[in-house]
């Protein structure tokens, strides 16, 4: 174990494999894997204050606003102050961003940039366990039965935001949110970004980057 503890975010747009990214780093480093989404449906099932307003947002369509999932994220990192660990899915804005700077100090940044064809298709054929949200890809990742969780045999459904009429607008909204934060993370030297079409092929080069700061605890054939 390093004796600096290291703090990490996967940047990318929906549908960029962030997800199954940041597992991968965290099975081969030991890292905690802290995913915005995951705590944010804790939040919602838990019925605190936070939870509620959330809620609100949600049930109505709209995106939950910066100072409701930064509470969410504050929360939970302040748990983990001594722990190395990778986020996923925060900051998305600027002002998340800042609110980030005001309790650690980021060590890597890593940005998926995946083509806008290759989005649109993987985001096309993508539907989610809503309980847990696992998510599944009808190409290259499907579900044991269609249409089913493999793991609770519950319903698996498509988000309005990934169907085709509304994908476009999706991307074009993370775009210009993430804009200023990959700016943000540049300007500091400590962003680097991966392009490609397959996680696969990605990869090895993600795998390379983290052992440079901390030692792996599995070998990268072993993803």
């Amino acid at each position: 174990m390093a004796s600096k503890l290291l703090r990490a975010v996967v940047l990318g747009p929906p549908g960029s494999g962030k997800g199954t990214v940041c597992e991968r780093i965290a099975r081969s480093f030991g890292l905690q894997h802290l995913s915005s989404g995951q705590f944010l449906r804790e939040s919602l099932r838990g019925g605190g204050e936070v939870g509620v307003l959330a809620k609100q947002y949600l049930e109505r369509g709209l995106l939950v606003p910066d100072h409701v999932i930064t509470r969410v994220m504050m929360t939970e990192l302040e748990k983990r102050r001594e722990q190395h660990w990778l986020l996923d899915g925060f900051p998305r804005t600027l002002r998340q961003a800042e609110a980030l700077d005001r309790i650690c100090e980021l060590d890597l940044v890593i940005s998926l940039n995946i083509p806008f064809e290759t989005l649109k298709d993987r985001l096309s054929a993508r539907w989610v366990h809503p309980g847990s949200g696992r998510v599944y890809n009808m190409d290259f990742n499907p579900p044991q039965i269609q249409g089913v969780d493999d793991l609770t045999g519950e319903p698996l459904v498509q988000r309005e935001d990934d169907k085709p009429e509304a994908v476009a607008a999706r991307l074009r909204k993370y775009k210009d949110a993430a804009k200023p934060v990959i700016e943000l993370y540049k300007s500091r030297g400590i962003l680097h970004s991966f392009s490609g079409t397959e996680t696969n092929k990605i990869w090895p080069y993600v795998y390379t980057l983290l052992s440079s700061k901390i030692p792996p605890i599995v070998s990268d054939e072993e993803n």
